[in-house]
C-alpha cells in the first residue's frame, strides 16, 4: 500500500490524512445538503461540523495516549508521529461532548442536529478506514484465505505476511450504517432516534471487528479498550431509543 502519497518539495501527503479530509468535507457536504430537507440551517451545520472534526481528532490521540500510556511512557518519541496513534471511540465521545456545548452555547436543538450529523459520522469514517488500509494501521489477524493482503512498505503491519482486511471490512460497515441510517431518518418520527441506531450499529460492528484484528491495542480484562467501550455505547444507544420512542413523535 501507500502510506506516503507524494511529496511537493517538504511537504509529503500521507494517504491518512487525506482520506480523513476527504471523509470530512464530504460528511459536512451530505449534512448540509440533507439539513436544507429537514428544515435546518445549512450554514450552522459547517460550523459545528468543522469544529466537532477538530475536536475529534484531538480526543482520539488523547483516548490513543490514555490506553497506550505505558508503551508512551517508555518511548516518548511515539507523539511525534501525528500520522499514527488514533482511537476513534476517543474521538465520537469528544465530538458528541463538544457538540452538546455547542448547540447549547448557539441556541440549536441538539438532538435535531445529532440526528442530522450521525449518519455523516459514519460516512466519515468509511473514508478513513480506506486511508488505515492504505497506511497498512489497524491491520487484521494472518490468515491464507483468498482475501487475505499483504504490506510490504507500511510502517505499522508485518511485511508480506497475509493478514485479513480488516480495514476495508470496517469501512464496507460504516458505509452500510450511513446507507441505514439516511434510509431510516425518512421514516423516523422521533428526535434521536437516528443518532440511537447509530450507536448501535457502529458499537456492535466495531465489537465484533475487533476479533480479527491484530495490530497493538490496549486491554481491558478479557475485552480489548475498543470492545469495552462498545459495550457503553451499546447500552447507551438502546437507552437513547427506548426513552425517545417513550415520547411523542414529532
Amino acid at each position: 500500500m501507500r502510506p506516503e502519497l507524494f511529496s511537493i518539495g517538504p511537504v509529503t501527503v500521507y494517504s491518512y490524512g487525506l482520506m480523513i479530509a476527504i471523509g470530512v468535507l464530504a460528511a459536512i457536504l451530505v449534512a448540509e445538503r440533507r439539513a436544507r430537507s429537514l428544515g435546518l440551517d445549512p450554514e450552522k451545520v459547517f460550523g459545528l461540523g468543522i469544529w466537532c472534526a477538530l475536536i475529534g481528532i484531538l480526543g482520539a490521540k488523547l483516548m490513543f495516549i490514555l490506553t497506550e500510556l505505558p508503551t508512551i511512557l517508555k518511548n516518548p518519541g511515539m507523539l511525534l508521529n501525528i500520522s499514527d496513534g488514533f482511537v476513534v471511540y476517543g474521538g465520537i465521545i469528544a465530538g458528541i461532548l463538544f457538540a452538546i456545548w455547542y448547540c447549547k452555547r448557539k441556541k440549536m436543538d441538539f438532538m435535531a442536529y445529532f440526528d442530522l450529523i450521525m449518519p455523516s459520522i459514519a460516512l466519515a469514517q468509511g473514508f478513513g478506514r480506506i486511508g488505515c488500509f492504505m497506511a497498512g494501521c489497524c491491520y487484521g489477524k494472518e490468515t491464507s484465505a483468498w482475501y487475505g493482503v499483504s504490506f510490504g512498505n507500511s510502517p505499522f503491519a508485518p511485511h508480506d505476511v497475509h493478514v485479513i482486511p480488516t480495514q476495508l471490512l470496517s469501512s464496507a460497515g460504516d458505509f452500510l450504517i450511513f446507507a441505514i441510517l439516511v434510509f431510516y431518518a425518512k421514516r423516523a418520527k422521533r428526535k434521536g432516534a437516528v443518532a440511537a441506531l447509530y450507536l448501535i450499529l457502529y458499537s456492535v460492528g466495531r465489537f465484533l471487528i475487533e476479533f480479527l484484528r491484530d495490530d497493538p491495542r490496549g486491554t481491558v480484562g478479557i475485552f480489548s479498550t475498543s470492545q469495552f467501550i462498545s459495550l457503553f455505547m451499546l447500552a447507551a444507544g438502546i437507552l437513547i431509543m427506548t426513552f425517545v420512542h417513550k415520547k411523542k413523535a414529532v
